[in-house]
């Protein structure tokens, strides 16, 4: 057998080291707070497209004319005075392409519709929400996604550099996708003055960087405090009713304390990513919480690996010393631990590198949870059951073994 690592030796300074590391994240969490992003905080979330308008319509008339799109047809509306109160349906079917849809509406006393690609099809075609239904001689343009978006994720992030709290994302793909925008807004903040005065900064700042023409709000939507501390809680509970379920699993696979020890060193990670989170100020976005429940998992799974050998070689190893079954016991799993720890780093490293925004963050808190997660899966471990079976005796777990001459010296007794 190789030579045993006596990682017991290094358990005191271990449990300094991370009760150093934990309570030290305390001190920025009460001076500056943790900084939370704005899926925890009220404001504006809007999903915009950029993409070149289709058709431009705008109405001189004494009727009121009004526009309604759907997935499969696009509607007039005519009403009011000097005008027969009528509903004229294009279906999509019919009118294929914005060239032939525009002819067709065209017909319509007063109005003018223009076919800026008049090739792209009709189906998809889409409005901005921002816009009033109701025509004028205002340019009311319908949009097109065929052939997708005229910036990247990038390009909208420097487009909004001017606005606070502000995060972009990408949501969908192809025909559907949309730039996902957030903006924060702050506690004393009046929430329908709010809305529109964030909403028209960033109707403002899009239209200058990319064109007022090319710019399309699907759909707009204010948070409130209220659910935003909602949402907070309900992280909270999502996270404690994982460790619980671990818990539950780990008690029915092993002992109690073997259980216990292994929740401790998950808790200890995540606490360990949130302290990272605190001191460099990173923002704490729904990305992060997926960051903590994925190391919960992966160090549950770490730590399962080692307590198995240790129940197995409870039944083989001749010791008084139950801390010489866990080094030996972490000596066999160590080669496993670090190949595991740094392949998966190094899939990891390459989302540290090559992206940027919520992704890179989030690969960040990884990197830090992995480690963690390598140190706790040995020495917290170690630390706790060193206390629990403090007292322990092979003959209470060992005598039916050592009755059939199975059991082993350890190495170097």
């Amino acid at each position: 057998m190789k030579k045993v690592i006596r990682f017991s030796k290094y358990v005191i300074p271990a449990v300094v080291v991370s009760s150093v590391l934990i309570l030290s994240g305390l001190f920025p969490i009460l001076t500056k707070g943790i900084n939370f992003g704005i899926d925890f905080k009220p404001g504006l979330v809007s999903e915009v497209r950029i993409v070149p308008a289709a058709m431009e319509l705008s109405y001189n008339g004494a009727a009121t004319v009004s526009v309604e799109v759907n997935s499969a047809d696009v509607s007039l509306v005519i009403s009011g005075v000097g005008a027969e109160n009528e509903t004229r349906v294009y279906p999509f079917d019919q009118y294929k392409t914005v060239g032939e849809l525009s002819s067709a509406m065209s017909e319509v006393a007063g109005l003018t519709a223009v076919a800026v690609a008049p090739q792209a099809l009709t189906t998809g075609l889409f409005v901005n929400s921002a816009s009033s239904p109701v025509l004028s001689s205002t340019v009311y343009r319908l949009f097109s996604g065929e052939k997708g978006q005229l910036a990247d994720v990038e390009a909208v992030r420097d487009a909004l550099s001017s606005l606070e709290d502000v995060s972009v994302k990408i949501a969908g793909e192809g025909a559907s996708e949309v730039f996902q925008i957030r903006i924060g807004a702050t506690d004393n903040v009046n929430i329908a003055q709010g809305s529109a005065g964030m909403q028209e900064n960033l109707n403002f700042a899009l239209s200058q960087a990319f064109g007022e023409e090319n710019i399309a709000i699907i759909k707009t939507d204010f948070i409130g405090a209220q659910y935003s501390q909602s949402l907070i809680m309900q992280s909270v509970i999502l996270v404690v009713a994982a460790l619980f379920l671990i818990w539950i699993y780990a008690t029915i696979r092993f002992k109690w304390d073997f259980a216990l020890a292994s929740v401790i060193a998950i808790i200890h990670d995540a606490l360990i990513i949130i302290a990272f989170i605190a001191w460099t100020q990173m923002e704490f976005s729904t990305t992060s919480l997926a960051a903590i429940l994925t190391i919960l998992g992966y160090g549950i799974n770490d730590t399962v690996v080692v307590l198995d050998r240790v129940r197995e070689n409870v039944k083989k190893i001749n010791t008084k010393k139950f801390m010489d079954i866990i080094d030996i016991s972490q000596t066999e799993c160590f080669g496993r631990t670090m190949i595991t720890t740094v392949t998966t780093m190094l899939a990891v490293a390459a989302l540290v590198i090559f992206t940027s925004g919520s992704i890179h963050d989030f690969a960040i808190a990884l990197m830090i949870g992995m480690v963690s997660s390598a140190y706790s899966t040995i020495m917290i471990t170690s630390a706790f059951l060193s206390i629990t079976r403090k007292n322990w005796k092979p003959s209470d777990e060992v005598k039916s073994i050592a009755a059939e001459g199975t059991i082993v010296d350890f190495p170097g007794k």
